[in-house]
């Protein structure tokens, strides 16, 4: 087997990449064949060392002088003139098309300028939340009026980016972020956040970065120079409220709060649901027992379509052995065969899911819609007019993108069956991963509940637990001990 870096090894490696890889390829006798360096690298060749660490360094300078340009062209297209740079418009906005793009290679495909406007459905909540907090009302009172006048909370008024969430109701977290988002003086603010490299492990710096996001302190946010969109709020009503949340701030950090940080094993975590409202159950240590809770009162305002009691609790010795024995008991020897059948047939897809041919006119609408791009383009360079051409272009790309969507819903509605043998050595898997399970400490747990795809809903009015077994086909569950090795691509 032989590799080759035809790309360049400044491109294929980066920073301290290749001496963290090229001891596999070494191991494995597989050759690695540079073209700069005139063949194959010689792992014993210092030059050939030294030349490939000059490479990653090389990569490692060009990536961060391209930061640097891209991060300063947005501030300066940010401050200077107010562009809308992407990502969702805040709740009480909507986007609007603001012209085309000033680039002429990008007018030419029909690219254009977004810019904010109100949106009349949202727009006077946000200046009642501003209005109401002015008048002393808390974070939660708000959210409590605004569920009681049955106004849909940010979630149930966008559930095409929302579907994730239930939507019931008005959260504080909610009534928090509107409360402290700038734009809605009219400016536009930029490098709020940043994207963050962090080390995986401080002792062990070769296993890589992991990327997060972190908030930038307020004298690194960029502010548009004038406003650039319809303002829904002052100013100086804007800075009153800042500084009333900045008093109720310092007040709050007077108390005394236990850390929330805890080493104590949970191994549900991430697995048990509320039956009521479906939310993630919160470990808790209480009594000197380790429980699971929903708190969902004490983050959303009340609502007349989800009775939920004030806290539900329930105990982890009361799940865990009952739970360890389901498992042992469906995945036993003996038992094989039954779940066999049990797996394979509810694999099955159900009736309603859409065979293939119903996809094949969503499939002829994007080659169709590909075709027309083409030819308004090719009309384009033959000097037909650019505004009108740039419409044709945009009504067919957003009957593409249509198609596409549903092509894709269409995807995952779709579910593979797996055959009797994969389930066969499936089973067989998890027989010997239930074995080690009886015996795993507590805080071992997770991993193996993780891979026997287990979720459970926990009822609190009957104080039972309904569990859901659906493991992945491969169980073969690794971790590369050298982490991500391209965490510049992320």
């Amino acid at each position: 087997m032989l590799e080759e870096c035809s790309d360049g090894p400044q491109r294929t490696f980066y920073g301290t990449q290749f001496g963290n890889t090229f001891p596999l390829f070494v191991h494995f006798g597989v050759p690695l064949w540079v073209p700069e360096i005139g063949g194959a690298i010689d792992p014993e060749n210092e030059a050939h060392d030294l030349v490939m660490s000059v490479f990653g360094g090389m990569s490692k300078g060009e990536r961060n002088r391209i930061k640097i340009r891209v991060r300063t062209a947005m501030a300066s297209q940010a401050k200077i003139e107010g562009r809308f740079l992407g990502g969702r418009p805040p709740y009480g906005y909507r986007i609007a098309d603001a012209g085309p793009h000033p680039h002429p290679a990008k007018a030419a495909d029909g690219k254009r300028l977004h810019a904010l406007e109100p949106d009349p459905e949202t727009a006077p909540v946000v200046t009642r939340i501003f209005t109401e907090y002015l008048r002393g009302k808390g974070h939660y009172a708000i959210a409590e009026g605004l569920t009681r006048d049955a106004i849909p909370c940010p979630s149930a008024h966008d559930r095409a980016r929302n579907s994730h969430r239930a939507g019931h109701a008005w959260s504080k977290g909610a009534v928090r972020a509107i409360l402290a988002n700038p734009r809605y003086t009219g400016h536009q603010v930029w490098n709020k956040q940043r994207k963050e490299e962090v080390l995986l492990d401080i002792n062990d710096v070769t296993l890589g970065h992991r990327t997060k996001l972190t908030w930038n302190p307020l004298d690194k946010w960029v502010w548009s120079l004038h406003p650039v969109h319809t303002a829904l709020i002052s100013p100086e009503t804007f800075t009153k409220a800042q500084a009333q949340r900045a008093t109720r701030n310092t007040t709050l950090a007077t108390r005394e709060r236990s850390p929330r940080t805890t080493d104590r094993p949970y191994p549900l975590r991430g697995l048990l649901r509320c039956g009521i409202c479906r939310r993630k159950m919160q470990g808790n240590y209480n009594n000197g027992h380790p429980h699971y809770r929903c708190r969902y009162p004490a983050e959303y305002a009340k609502s007349a379509t989800l009775d939920h009691p004030l806290t539900v609790y329930v105990r982890q010795d009361s799940v865990l052995p009952l739970l360890d024995a389901w498992i042992a008991r469906i995945f036993a020897p003996g038992r094989l065969g039954q779940t066999l059948r049990d797996l394979h047939q509810a694999q099955q897809p159900p009736e309603t899911e859409a065979p293939a041919a119903h996809q094949e006119p969503a499939r002829s609408t994007v080659t169709a819609c590909e075709r027309r791009i083409s030819q308004y383009r090719a009309a384009l360079d033959a000097g037909a007019d650019p505004a009108l051409v740039s419409t044709w272009i945009n009504q067919a790309q957003a009957e593409q993108a249509a198609a596409r969507q549903q092509l894709a819903a269409a995807g995952r509605a779709t579910r593979d069956v797996l055959t009797e043998p994969q389930i066969h050595d499936m089973i067989k898997a998890l027989g010997d991963m239930s074995d080690r399970l009886q015996a795993a400490e507590p805080e071992r747990k997770a991993a193996l509940y993780a891979d026997f795809g287990i979720q459970l809903v926990y009822n609190a009015k009957t104080r039972a637990v309904t569990v859901e077994s659906q493991p992945a086909p491969t169980m073969c569950v690794i971790a590369c001990p050298r982490g991500d090795l391209n965490p510049h691509a992320r």
